[in-house]
């Protein structure tokens, strides 16, 4: 059974920077597709980026240059850097992993909020 468990959301001004983790177990990570995806209050769930086993990343137009998505294999987690926040970063943000690249994946996290205040 594959459990995802995020971590690192919270309260930030316009402009700081977060770090969201996600830590995995029951899975052979290192081969597996993950993603990060959010959800804005009233919005459809949207990707924000992804990486694959070979750390190949896409990402949404509106966090490309602001946003990083890097996994740690030994530590058995992907982590989501985030600088240049703005306000319509504002969301809860879930971790999902699978082990081909088809989308949806099928593992979720239960998710992280994180809020940008102006």
């Amino acid at each position: 059974q594959v459990q995802l468990v995020e971590s690192g959301g919270g309260l930030v001004q316009v402009g700081g920077s977060l770090r969201l983790s996600c830590a995995a177990s029951g899975s052979i990570f290192h081969i597996m597709f993950l993603g990060w995806y959010r959800q804005a209050p009233g919005k459809q769930r949207e990707l924000v980026a992804t990486i694959t086993s070979s750390h190949s990343t896409n990402y949404a137009g509106s966090v490309k240059g602001r946003f990083t998505i890097y996994r740690d294999n030994v530590r058995n987690t992907v982590y989501l850097q985030m600088n240049s926040l703005k306000p319509e970063d504002t969301a809860v943000y879930y971790c999902a992993a699978d082990y081909t690249a088809s989308t949806p994946y099928r593992y979720w996290g239960q998710g992280t909020q994180v809020t940008v205040s102006s």
